[in-house]
């Protein structure tokens, strides 16, 4: 008896199956009605003021139902010089290149707002939106409404954000010579020759060398002007250049801001904050490119990391790129 009952139970599951299995016939999938947008954000990392932030914004509409007459973009804080929206669309080629097509005249900002009239007769684009960020936004947050219209009167719209916009400052590519332009000012994020020095006294934080010493790795370095003199060989400092500033090596900490390199490593506003100078020197020596050095100011009013995107040693000099952090 027991038998049949499990053999009736898996009669029953085989049929089931098997009707569960059945393909249903296959029909095209409805296309979406009216005007339609999306959105998505290009870049990647900290938003830095002095920077864009990328968008790729998408519109579409049935062709029978009309063409595109504008799209805008309004953001909550009004963007720096620099702000546009693309009046090309762009697509992929087979290629894997991106390609431009007109299809509008040149964006036109008003305050927050950036306009896009469309010149040509289509029903579908895809449109850039660069949002260079302004001094305004510097340790707030943004949000982006972009928006579009269609010739039959429909409107379609598209929020992001909100996107917090990063309290630190960059800076790229600055030069130090040794016994030249060698005085680094974190607070002006700039190098000083002797005579700048000697000029800007309180704000010189380092000093760069290079020296070839018999027996002792020293080449590129980067000195408080109190360090020990050991460390600042054949240094004669201006008058009132004398502050100590902490400092702590790293290697291979390839910032993207900074390096410019293939790594997706950023340096963001929790990374300062988190830092621990309390042992820290105040030298460091041997530096390569592609290492860098985290920094404490004197009187603990900023923080940077100060990376080496290249050094000489025929001509004595290193390129620098810095991102400083204001902590008080």
């Amino acid at each position: 008896m027991q038998r049949k009952y499990f053999s009736l139970i898996t009669l029953m599951l085989v049929i089931i199956f098997f009707y569960s299995c059945k393909n249903d016939e296959y029909s095209v999938p409805l296309g979406k009605t009216g005007l339609n947008n999306d959105c998505i954000k290009r870049t990647l990392g900290p938003n830095i003021v002095g920077t864009n932030i990328e968008f790729a914004y998408a519109i579409a509409m049935p062709v029978t139902t009309g063409k595109i007459v504008s799209a805008q973009v309004d953001a909550t804080i009004a963007g720096a010089t620099g702000t546009y929206l693309e009046n090309r669309s762009f697509y992929t080629n087979g290629s894997g290149v991106d390609v431009g097509i007109t299809v509008g005249s040149t964006s036109v900002t008003t305050d927050t707002k950036t306009l896009v009239t469309f010149t040509k007769d289509t029903c579908a684009s895809t449109l850039r939106y660069f949002y260079t960020i302004p001094e305004a936004a510097r340790g707030k947050s943004v949000t982006f409404t972009f928006a579009a219209t269609g010739s039959n009167g429909e409107k379609a719209s598209f929020t992001m954000g909100p996107y917090v916009i990063t309290k630190m400052d960059m800076k790229l590519d600055l030069v130090a010579t040794d016994n030249k332009a060698c005085y680094i000012s974190i607070a002006d994020m700039a190098i000083f020759d002797a005579a700048g020095a000697a000029a800007n006294p309180g704000n010189i934080d380092l000093v760069y060398l290079y020296r070839a010493i018999t027996g002792i790795t020293f080449n590129h370095a980067l000195a408080s002007p109190a360090a020990s003199p050991e460390y600042l060989p054949g240094i004669t400092l201006p008058t009132g250049v004398n502050k100590s500033t902490k400092m702590s090596k790293t290697w291979a900490l390839n910032d993207f801001n900074l390096a410019r390199l293939q790594y997706g490593i950023y340096i963001d506003d929790v990374d300062f904050q988190q830092l621990d100078f309390t042992n820290a020197p105040n030298f460091v020596i041997n530096l390569k490119a592609q290492a860098g050095t985290w920094v404490e100011t004197a009187d603990g009013k900023y923080r940077a990391y100060i990376y080496i995107n290249a050094v000489n040693n025929a001509t004595p000099s290193m390129t620098v790129s810095i991102k400083r952090f204001l902590m008080k």
